[in-house]
């Protein structure tokens, strides 16, 4: 009955709600930011209590995910979240005389929307998945994580008083959640998890009579290239800033580098410092955990720590790698990482292009490196963020950010999940040709404020 009642009222609040100014949106997503801060003295201990977290992230992680919700409000009154195109009419355009025609993007449907597990608020209830869709006029239904619960219970309660009847839902279960996928009335889906997980529910969501788009961040191992020059010149520096990027939240970012290719792997490991990390969000976490561990120690060396006793770094080469490249893509979720030794920057490279997709690849090198223009190019192939000498494991909210990548690291590598673009994955482009002013939507009128390209010329 919940899952019906969340699903209706989607239903039946989509049309109004997809009419709503910006203006008035922006209004919604600046009150429910504003209810959670007010509320964080009762959210942060609940989240402490059923995610094993400390108190200061989980503070900076509600902070992070009320500017979220305020910057997508920025954008909507700025305009800047629809892609709007102008062509006047033309008698003398070249293929022939051009109607006037105008683009603009409208709101794709209810979406469905699954909480992820290591951030329980930035990805989770009112996270970017949320806000986006809802940024982009679309009603909501979140199907709660169940490492936290009573902390969903509450932050939806907290975020429902803001929005309209029907534009916000919580359902909880796994079997509610691939029936949502499969109901006809919605018609897109935000998911951050597991690569099984997610690869069914997007075989569920592809397989309906009407196919819908599935949104889907599954897995990535975050290639890292040091570089000769770059170990050379910032040895202690790169192995003091891997230590803390690979232990940061228990190694439990899907950004975590997980594949650290090097000159020389004795002196890499010899400069890491002791690793140490605080506890799994949850047994059935730390479960998988093990078991992915104990499948890398079955193909490679254990050369620090050990299986099942915290944080973990395995070993080997890019030779041997090479002859099993399924390792690339065996995501140790936790404190763990697989230092490849490579003989010259061409064996690196053979490593990288054998790697699938990823959210991220980073080089670490060093001022004038000859080696960073090949090395970033072809990072690039893959991850849909390259960095350069800093560490993946920080993702900042903005407009440039790009939070995706091909598959298996997304299902939809031209999108985003995290930054303002990540509204684009919850609208439809539609095209009015001949329309008279009064009948055409309010951004497309003669004169409206905000960005656009009129007759090839954008304008801000």
């Amino acid at each position: 009955m919940i899952l019906e009642n969340a699903l209706a009222g989607a239903a039946a609040a989509a049309r109004a709600f997809g009419r709503t100014t910006p203006a008035d949106r922006a209004a919604m997503l600046r009150a429910a930011a504003d209810a959670l801060d007010a509320a964080a003295g009762e959210l942060v201990p609940s989240a402490m209590t059923e995610s094993r977290l400390p108190e200061a992230r989980l503070t900076g992680e509600l902070a992070r995910t009320t500017f979220q919700a305020r910057l997508f409000a920025d954008r909507l009154e700025q305009g800047l979240l629809h892609d709007v195109r102008v062509d006047h009419a033309d008698p003398d355009w070249p293929m022939g005389p051009r109607p006037d025609i105008r683009r603009t993007q409208v709101p794709i449907g209810p979406v469905l929307v699954f909480a992820a597990s290591n951030f329980p608020f930035a990805f989770s209830v009112f996270g970017g998945d949320t806000v986006s869709a809802l940024a982009a006029g679309c009603p909501v239904v979140v199907k709660a994580h169940p490492g936290h619960p009573g902390l969903s219970r509450r932050t939806a309660a907290v975020v429902a008083p803001h929005l309209p009847d029907g534009v916000f839902a919580l359902i909880e279960g796994v079997d509610a959640g691939a029936a949502a996928v499969q109901d006809p009335r919605i018609k897109a889906v935000g998911f951050t998890g597991s690569t099984r997980g997610g690869r069914a529910l997007f075989d569920l969501a592809a397989s309906r009579p009407e196919p819908i788009p599935f949104y889907g961040e599954l897995g990535s191992t975050n290639p890292v290239v040091v570089t000769p020059a770059g170990w050379a010149a910032r040895a202690e520096e790169i192995a003091t800033g891997f230590a803390g990027s690979v232990t940061l939240g228990s190694g439990q970012f899907c950004t975590k580098p997980g594949i650290v290719l090097v000159p020389d792997a004795e002196a890499f490991l010899a400069a890491v410092p002791e690793l140490s990390a605080g506890p799994m969000l949850n047994e059935r976490i730390e479960g998988g955990f093990c078991t992915a561990a104990r499948e890398m120690a079955a193909a490679v060396t254990v050369a620090r720590g050990e299986v099942g006793g915290g944080p973990v770094l395995f070993r080997s080469t890019a030779v041997e790698v090479l002859k099993r490249p399924e390792l690339l893509e065996l995501e140790v979720f936790g404190p763990a990482a697989l230092i490849l030794e490579y003989a010259d920057v061409p064996e690196a490279l053979q490593v990288l292009d054998a790697v699938g997709g990823q959210l991220t690849g980073t080089v670490q090198g060093a001022d004038t490196d000859p080696d960073a223009p090949e090395l970033v190019a072809r990072l690039a192939e893959h991850a849909g963020r390259v960095l350069w000498n800093q560490w993946p494991t920080g993702v900042t909210v903005s407009d440039a950010q790009q939070h995706g990548g091909p598959y298996p690291a997304t299902t939809a590598p031209t999108t985003t999940s995290v930054g303002t673009a990540a509204a684009a994955r919850f609208l439809r482009p539609v095209a009015f040709q001949n329309i008279p002013e009064a009948a055409l939507p309010a951004e497309l009128r003669e004169g409206a404020p905000g960005p656009r390209r009129v007759d090839g010329i954008t304008r801000a």
